[in-house]
């Protein structure tokens, strides 16, 4: 079976990571901002995390891995 990573938690996974960070004083408030309100970053972010992961199933496949 082919697992996917459903948008809804990765929007809540940067909306935390951005909190934590501007928690922390690591990035700048107008950057987390940005960040936690911006559904088409987190479009972006879905897109090129999806990317990733069918690129490692391409690559566990050729090489043999369990999938």
């Amino acid at each position: 079976m082919k697992r996917t990573i459903n948008p809804v938690f990765l929007r809540i996974a940067l909306r935390y990571g951005a909190g934590a960070l501007a928690g922390y004083s690591l990035l700048p408030k107008d950057i987390t901002d940005m960040l936690a309100n911006d559904p088409e970053l987190v479009g972006l972010a879905a897109v090129v995390v999806g990317a990733g992961v069918e690129g490692f199933y391409v690559i566990a496949k050729r090489l043999g891995w369990r999938t």
